[in-house]
């Protein structure tokens, strides 16, 4: 039996991740931490709450003496890192909440582990996942090999340099100090309980309010989109499987056009729309799915800055060591993850409006 310590554990891939490991593992128990910042939402938890082997506490990984009280009191043998700061526009206004969750932050986890784990009079048992992203590798061209685990870190934002910073240090806390670390590079998630302000869920959710589908440049940025569940799988088998010291790329071999992607969810939606008839009178505003128009809600705009080009996940090395391969097509998780939204206003919208926010405010001031 595990003892886990998920970060981030209330945010999109780490609320799926424990999802996943109570519905594989019902007897070992999860400790989530997570800040509550405004990607992280307390309902992201809501279907495993009642799970009597699942405790949540509000706190910042930057905390070092609350992270250390937690591994001692949970006895915890393993720590899955996800909590980051991760959209790339904001990293542009605002980096410095990158810096200090991601690099900090990260670095505080380790302090933790290391006093914990390593500093005692007996060295304990345990595993410390640092969860990362194919950004940090930077951009390829049309006709470049996918990322490998070899390949030069160059990172191009503040979000993917905070991110190649944190993985550096978990790999000098195992190189250095013997902890046992391992780390996972991702491709672009999606799937349940995804922040309105990424791609897929914001073209959902502003179809259903009849918004413009905002698209950066010529919409060609090419990425490889990974299911989420798959990606909790693909960490599973890190933990089980994986060497200590070692860096797995975990990729969904789906590499799609922004505009592609955009024009492939408009096409869910209006399908879901012609197929039942109850959607109209739920999401009256969405006049162009009503009509069967979704594309004409497509508008582009000025590229962002920085703006890489094309990521793409070689998981070769995972595949082969590890016997990872996901188990969702591209078809079957995106016409799953258009249904969620579509039948989850209620979670969406209260992100959305603030009220979400409001009531974390209420209960933890």
């Amino acid at each position: 039996m595990k003892k886990l310590l998920v970060t981030g554990g209330a945010g999109f891939i780490g609320a799926n991740f424990v999802h996943y490991w109570l519905a594989n593992y019902p007897n070992d128990k999860v400790v989530v931490l997570d800040a509550l910042t405004y990607a992280g939402n307390i309902a992201n938890l809501k279907p495993v709450e009642s799970n009597d082997n699942l405790a949540f506490v509000k706190g910042d990984i930057c905390d070092q003496e609350l992270v250390e009280k937690l591994l001692v009191e949970h006895s915890i043998d393993t720590l899955v890192h996800f909590a980051a700061e991760s959209h790339v526009d904001r990293s542009i206004t605002g980096p410095d909440a990158f810096i200090e969750t991601n690099i900090i932050g990260t670095y505080s986890l380790l302090k933790a582990a290391k006093k914990v784990w390593l500093d005692g009079p007996e060295v304990l048992e345990h595993r410390f996942h640092h969860v990362s992203t194919d950004e940090v590798y930077g951009t390829l061209s049309a006709d470049d090999p996918a990322f490998t685990e070899d390949t030069a870190y160059a990172p191009n934002s503040p979000y993917s340099a905070s991110k190649a910073a944190s993985d550096h240090l978990a790999r000098a806390y195992h190189h250095t100090f013997g902890l046992n670390v391992t780390t996972s590079n991702c491709s672009n998630n999606y799937g349940p309980y995804h922040f309105p302000e990424k791609l897929i869920p914001l073209v959902i959710t502003n179809i259903l309010h009849n918004k413009e589908l905002p698209i950066y440049g010529d919409g060609m940025q090419i990425r490889d989109w990974l299911y989420v569940e798959d990606h909790a799988y693909g960490i599973d088998l890190v933990l089980q499987k994986g060497q200590v010291g070692e860096n797995y790329n975990i990729g969904g071999h789906n590499e799609w056009a922004n505009i592609n992607i955009v024009k492939e969810v408009c096409k869910l939606v209006e399908n879901e729309f012609a197929n039942n008839e109850s959607l109209a009178g739920k999401f009256a505003d969405a006049k162009a799915a009503i009509a069967g128009d979704t594309k004409s809600l497509i508008t582009y705009v000025k590229d962002r800055p920085g703006h890489d080009r094309r990521y793409a996940i070689d998981a070769t090395k995972t595949q082969n060591e590890l016997g990872y391969k996901p188990r969702e097509s591209f078809e079957t998780g995106i016409a799953k993850t258009v249904k969620w939204y579509l039948e989850n206003e209620e979670w969406w919208q209260a992100v959305m409006d603030g009220s979400y926010q409001d009531w974390v405010e209420k209960q933890y001031s």
